[in-house]
């Protein structure tokens, strides 16, 4: 981890969950960590939460990444402030689970998967990527996915709606950004990392889950993998990582 001493990484949905643990971990590495998300309140109680040495290397940033001018003022911010990025853990993700897709009285829904988990992604890999390239700087992208992003779990009584469809287009966005990173003659790593049932706010039933002996991982877990990728040698690119509790069924 030597080599990102001091080197820029931003967060998003940085404000609980993944990231809010990966923003932690990364700033005790060695990181200058930028840290977004909408809910600000929370990012100054994680800051607030690192010991005094740390703080100042935690940057705390108000950003939707669904809105594709704030997120390039966001970038544009850390351009000039911090220099620019160098690593990007695009991890801003929602979930909605409910009635089928063919029953839904509703698109929004649909749309607020979408645009978070797809439109999100691409805003925030194009604003890094491009930092990374103009400054010839081979940084590392680190995409959170979903094991639903592989497989679609079937769930009686209800649906993920366009969930899973959400992460199958990330997972062919990935490999779609490793050969347009290597056709542009960089080497920018991406990698994605695909965990299974997370215990995280994004669950909007948590409880029953639980009480039906799901199986679940950390946050930390995760938080944990991305350190691992991170750590790897310069020559070696973990494209995909695979994360399962113990037990899971799907």
């Amino acid at each position: 981890m030597d080599r990102w001493h001091n080197k820029v990484a931003v967060v998003t949905g940085a404000s609980s969950g993944i990231g809010q643990a990966v923003a932690e971990d990364l700033v005790k590495n060695g990181f200058i960590v930028v840290a977004l998300a909408r809910r600000t309140d929370r990012l100054l109680e994680n800051k607030l939460a690192l010991q005094d040495t740390l703080r100042s290397r935690y940057h705390t940033v108000k950003c939707n990444v669904v809105n594709e001018e704030e997120v390039k003022r966001t970038f544009e911010w850390i351009e000039k402030t911090l220099g620019g990025t160098d690593v990007l853990i695009n991890n801003a993700g929602v979930a909605r689970v409910g009635p089928s897709l063919c029953g839904l009285e509703s698109t929004q829904p649909v749309r607020d998967t979408l645009e978070t988990n797809v439109m999100g992604v691409f805003y925030c890999v194009r604003e890094a990527f491009n930092s990374m390239k103009k400054r010839n700087f081979d940084g590392h992208i680190v995409i959170v996915n979903s094991v639903a992003g592989h497989k679609i779990p079937m769930m009686a009584g209800t649906s993920s709606n366009a969930y899973c469809a959400s992460k199958y287009a990330v997972t062919a966005m990935v490999e779609t950004y490793r050969q347009e990173f290597a056709n542009t003659g960089t080497k920018v790593k991406v990698t994605s990392i695909s965990p299974g049932v997370v215990d995280t706010e994004i669950l909007t039933h948590k409880e029953a889950m639980k009480n039906a002996g799901v199986p679940f991982l950390n946050p930390e877990d995760i938080s944990n993998a991305i350190l691992y990728v991170l750590g790897t040698p310069p020559h070696v690119q973990v494209h995909e990582l695979m994360i399962k509790p113990v037990g899971e069924m799907f």
